[in-house]
């Protein structure tokens, strides 16, 4: 299987480029005011979207590593703000949360008391 699959990738993509190249009367690119339809058409279509994607990807490769060498830094420091603002947040809000926390307060009082472990005495 390791021996045929190369050969029917590339025979997948030969197909595929015949496909493209031999009825490209669908194809039309319009470049700067001119029109460009059949095989130069579809060369420069697959030229242009080719050349942006790849441009896309080394794009996002760069600001990939340029994102992990600032944050390693300053991570650091933007999870312990962050940790902060939830503190403080949270107790801002806490007497609107009130009538909520004294249910839960009671339910989980109940079952830390049901699950304690009682010393065995010898």
């Amino acid at each position: 299987m390791k021996r045929i699959a190369p050969v029917v990738i590339l025979f997948l993509f030969a197909m595929m480029a015949w496909n493209v190249f031999s009825r490209s009367h669908g194809i039309d690119v319009d470049f700067d005011g001119d029109d460009f339809d059949g095989p130069l058409g579809a060369v420069l279509g697959l030229l242009f979207a080719g050349g942006g994607v790849l441009i896309g990807g080394l794009v996002a490769l760069f600001v990939g590593a340029v994102l992990a060498v600032v944050f390693a830094g300053v991570g650091v420091v933007l999870v312990a703000v962050l940790a902060l603002v939830a503190v403080v947040v949270a107790a801002a809000l806490m007497p609107f949360m009130l009538p909520v926390l004294i249910p839960l307060a009671v339910i989980w009082w109940l079952v830390s008391r049901k699950n304690k472990v009682k010393p065995v005495v010898a």
